[in-house]
């Protein structure tokens, strides 16, 4: 898939493990690990925005396009 998630590049940034990214979002931990793994085929713009507020970052920190 030419779009990458960069959930993991970010966690490691904010030295944040995906269990507490999960408590802080509200999500799932499977939702999470879905997105982390790169086999999420879409993403809820709620979800995504609610991932930058907690991770203080812009949606094109977590999502890159590849050719």
């Amino acid at each position: 898939m030419p779009i990458v998630i960069n959930l993991d590049v970010m966690l490691a940034r904010r030295k944040m493990s995906l269990t507490e990214l999960s408590k802080k979002v509200d999500l799932t931990l499977s939702n999470l690990s879905v997105l982390k793994t790169g086999k999420a085929k879409a993403i809820r713009l709620e979800t995504l925005e609610a991932i930058c507020k907690v991770l203080d970052c812009q949606p094109g920190d977590l999502l890159e396009y590849t050719s």
